[in-house]
Order: C-alpha cells, then sequence, then structure tokens
C-alpha cells in the first residue's frame, strides 16, 4: 500500500511540516530511475529518494545524503532556489505535489508507470523519466477525483465504483474480515466504516506476507515494523523491501549465469565421455599399423588395399593403402594417427577432468549463493571468488563464444562487429578463420601460449565458420585460416571486408557448435 491513495494522503500531509519554508538546493540522479531531491535553510535540512525502479516505486527519506562525484547528472534545474510553500494531495488520486510558489514537481506514483514531474503555467515543463512522454498532457486541474461516497451510492453502485481508492489489498482485508458473508448492504456499509477508519488512522506496519514485504494500514502477516509517522513507515518499508527485493535480484541474476555455465559443463561432460569412449574402443590405428609390419614382406608393391590375418581378433581384415606409398611408409601412416589419437584421447580426458573441476566449483558456489541472506554479504562472496567479471563479462561479451577442447572460439554477428573482432580483439598469434568466397562471420580461435591448436579443433572451427556463412546450407565449404598477423585491413574496404596475406584452406561440412 505504499502508493495507495489512503498512504500517500497520511504521507503528504506528514511532509508539509518539514518541507515548507525549505528551498530546493539540490535535484539530481546519479542511478538508472533514481532521483534524490535535497531541500534546507540554514537551519535544517530535508532529502526526498525516489526510487523508481520498476517493481519497487517507493519514496524514503535519508537523514542525509553524499553524491557521487562521477556518474551524476543535475535536473529540474529551473526550480532549484524555489521555496516550498506547500504540500497538496490531489483528492482520490496517487499524485501529490510539492508546491514552489507557482510551480509545482508532481509526484505521479501509479506503481511501474511513476514518475516525477515539473510544473509551470500548469503546463508540465520537464518529467524525470522520459520514456512515460503521456505524462506531458497531464493537466493537474484534471487530477482532483471527486467521489460520491454515501451508501447510497454504495447501494446502488457497488464497491469497486464507490471505493476505486481501495485496490487489491485493501479489498483482500475486506474478504479477511468476513465480506463475503456479509448478506445485506447495511451490513456491508458498517463493515467498510470500520476498515475506512483504519485508513484514516495514522498506523502503519511493514509486514511480510507470505515471503512478500508489504506496508499497510492494519496489522497482517509478520509484522516488522510498526510506526504512527509515514515518514518513518516509509523508510522502514524501503529498508526492508530493498533489502529482500535487490538481495532477490542479484541472487536470481548470479544463479541464472552459474546454472546456465552448470548446464553447459555438465553436456560438454557427457558429449566428450561419448566421443572418448568411441575413440578409445574403435581405435585401431597402432594395431592395423602392427599387422601391416608383421605381414611387410607379403604385401605386394603399390597395392590399394590387402586382407591380412588380425591377430588381434584371430579373423581376416581388409586395410586401405595408398598405392604410392611402400607398405613400411602406409605403416608409418598409421603409427603417426595412433599417436596422434592417443593426444587427441589425453587432451580430451584433461578436458572432461577440468569440466568435472569446474562442474564441482559451479555447484558448490550456488549452494552458498543459494544460503546468503544478505546483499553485502553476496557481493563479498562473487568479489572474493570473482564471480562479478563472470557476471560483467556474460551480460557484456560483444561476440559469440564457444569452447572446443579448452580453445575459446570467438564468432562474428554482423560486418561491423567482425571489424571489431578481427581489428580490435584478435591477438595476432589467434588463428583467423572465413568460408572462402562468400559472405560471412570472422572466427579466431584464440591462442594459448606454449599450446598448438590442434587439427581437431580448427576443423571444428572451420565447420563453424562455414555455418555461420552464406554456405551454411551446402553439402561442403572451403574455409580459409590462418594467424591473424596476415589479415589486414586497407582503410578503403568496407565493413567486415579484409585482405588476407597467407592462407591455408580446408574443406568442410557446414556444423552448428550444438551439432559438432
Amino acid at each position: 500500500m505504499h502508493n495507495n491513495y489512503y498512504f500517500l494522503k497520511h504521507l503528504s500531509t506528514a511532509l508539509a511540516k518539514p518541507l515548507t519554508g525549505l528551498e530546493l538546493a539540490t535535484c539530481f540522479s546519479q542511478n538508472k530511475d533514481e532521483l534524490v531531491l535535497g531541500f534546507c535553510n540554514p537551519e535544517s535540512e530535508f532529502w526526498i529518494k525516489a526510487s523508481l525502479v520498476p517493481n519497487l516505486n517507493v519514496l524514503s527519506f535519508p537523514k542525509d545524503f553524499k553524491r557521487s562525484k562521477k556518474n551524476s547528472v543535475d535536473l529540474f534545474s529551473d526550480v532549484l532556489g524555489k521555496q516550498v510553500t506547500g504540500v497538496r494531495q490531489f483528492a482520490n488520486e496517487r499524485c501529490f505535489g510539492i508546491e514552489l510558489g507557482e510551480e509545482m514537481l508532481l509526484f505521479k506514483l501509479f506503481g511501474n508507470r511513476s514518475n516525477i514531474l515539473w510544473i509551470s503555467d500548469g503546463t508540465v515543463q520537464e518529467v524525470f523519466q522520459n520514456k512515460y512522454q503521456d505524462d506531458f498532457e497531464i493537466d493537474i486541474r484534471q487530477l482532483d477525483r471527486p467521489l460520491d461516497q454515501t451508501f447510497e451510492t454504495f447501494e446502488h453502485q457497488g464497491l469497486k465504483a464507490t471505493f476505486p481508492t481501495f485496490g487489491r489489498v485493501v479489498k483482500k482485508y475486506l474478504e479477511a474480515q468476513g465480506w463475503k458473508d456479509l448478506s445485506t448492504p447495511a451490513q456491508q456499509w458498517e463493515l467498510l466504516q470500520h476498515v475506512l477508519s483504519e485508513l484514516e488512522t495514522p498506523s502503519f506496519y511493514v509486514c511480510n506476507i507470505e515471503e512478500k514485504i508489504q506496508l499497510l494500514l492494519f496489522e497482517q502477516g509478520e509484522v516488522l515494523a510498526k510506526s504512527t509517522d509515514p515518514i518513518q513507515a516509509s523508510n522502514e518499508y524501503y529498508y526492508h523491501f530493498s533489502k529482500s527485493f535487490f538481495l532477490g535480484r542479484e541472487k536470481d541474476q548470479i544463479i541464472k549465469i552459474l546454472e546456465k555455465k552448470l548446464s553447459n559443463a555438465e553436456s560438454y561432460i557427457a558429449k566428450n565421455e561419448a566421443k572418448y569412449g568411441d575413440l578409445r574402443d574403435n581405435s585401431r590405428y597402432e594395431e592395423l599399423a602392427n599387422i601391416l609390419m608383421a605381414n611387410i614382406h607379403q604385401i605386394p608393391p603399390r597395392s590399394q588395399e590387402v586382407e591380412l590375418l588380425d591377430f588381434y581378433r584371430n579373423e581376416m581384415i581388409k586395410i586401405k593403402l595408398k598405392e604410392k606409398l611402400s607398405p613400411q611408409k602406409n605403416a608409418e601412416i598409421l603409427y603417426r594417427k595412433a599417436k596422434n589419437q592417443k593426444i587427441e584421447l589425453q587432451k580430451l580426458q584433461e578436458n572432461i577432468d577440468r569440466k568435472y573441476s569446474e562442474s564441482e566449483a559451479l555447484q558448490e558456489h550456488l549452494e552458498e549463493i543459494r544460503g546468503i541472506e544478505n546483499v553485502k554479504e553476496l557481493r563479498k562472496y562473487l568479489k572474493h571468488h570473482h564471480l562479478e567479471t563472470s557476471r560483467t563479462q556474460e551480460n557484456q561479451f560483444p561476440f559469440r563464444r564457444f569452447e572446443i577442447e579448452g580453445f575459446d572460439i570467438w564468432i562474428g554477428k554482423n560486418a561491423s562487429n567482425n571489424d571489431l573482432l578481427t581489428q580490435k580483439y584478435a591477438y595476432k598469434e589467434d588463428l583467423w578463420l572465413h568460408a572462402r568466397d562468400v559472405s560471412g562471420s570472422h572466427v579466431v580461435i584464440k591462442y594459448q601460449a606454449g599450446k598448438k591448436i590442434p587439427d581437431t579443433v580448427i576443423e571444428k572451427a572451420a565447420a563453424i565458420a562455414a555455418y555461420y556463412s552464406q554456405r551454411k546450407n551446402d553439402s561442403l565449404c572451403p574455409v580459409i585460416y590462418t594467424p591473424k598477423k596476415f589479415v589486414r585491413k586497407p582503410k578503403h574496404l568496407p565493413p567486415g571486408a579484409v585482405i588476407v596475406d597467407k592462407e591455408q584452406v580446408i574443406l568442410v561440412e557446414p556444423k552448428a557448435y550444438s551439432k559438432i
């Protein structure tokens, strides 16, 4: 009810006493959706902080306020120095105005469409929340809503038409008092008078009702604070609600990011464990090489294929050969493939182990964060574990980003973004890829000191480059790749266009990252 008419009527009445006679000395914003107003004279000062954040929209009244030296902007500068002559509550409306002689700062507290307006000569001159352009059409002469709230009107028009200012909270309270069990308008009217008396009485409760913090004019749920001063009640509500609101928002934000990372890690583990098992169980390069070497003198020269006894499985096996190479050279090729495959298996296992460690760490972070009940404690935890940076990077990273066998793959989103990636973010030793002779995304495999980029990583990154090109639907696509130092961009070239001085080409099937 902090923006309900009945509470605002109490609040605007209470504000008149400390504000009247003070000058508006400062008015600024240093956070999005937050306006701070400072009033003073030689003897006293009074501060209003309007937090018009969606789903918050509350006024609080700090005893003092230290303005930030950075990221702060002055607002409503034309009314600075004006003296407060009164505070006006508009009848049956969620608006009140701080009167500054012939001018006014109107507080329009319409839930998520709340705003603060400077009005001069009856016309809106400036608004705090510019996204609500309709507010420039507000006519303060039309804001008062005279209502006939007699028993006769209630009997003929009903509760909603007679008391449109109640809102959902008061209607729920009426139901809790037995409204639906009352059979006659007279009985209902009697209950209404009792509730209206409560609404007009300056008793304010900050309550926790089903894990939701509310400011009420009657007692319900768990009472966290109680006051007869609406200014103090607003401060208590802001303290308790913002504590819950900002903690919940920041926790939800980081939990969502960590859960996404955990899901990606688990998916990576499942996919690569299956790949590891397949490679391990079907890897026969070394065995085939041994079979060739054991039968080296029985293989005719320039053979394209040979059938030999597989002494590992005690059956005949056909082995394809390169006819221009000797049997021994063919065996050497197989031994080399076996060696590369062992390296790939080792790398796969290392990456799987690393992802298991990452997954365990993420699960521990999630468990700890879910148990934190204080914003400062949460921020301290995030900073200590370097999770704040992860969140910022997650929200602001300018490119598509994937991981293949422990190597980061960055992908441009459009022509200008390609330029940003290649010219500003890519290191000279990064491997740069692009589908040949067609437009498409620039792709970069990030260099790791002391590590050679495996052919399997290049092939998979090339498949992604082909996928993000005009050859996306071709069965095969040539992709060029080269160290970034061989890619340059003369000034006359259009966005995304570059000149490659040295290149290699690989032929791949275009594939999305999820299919690799």
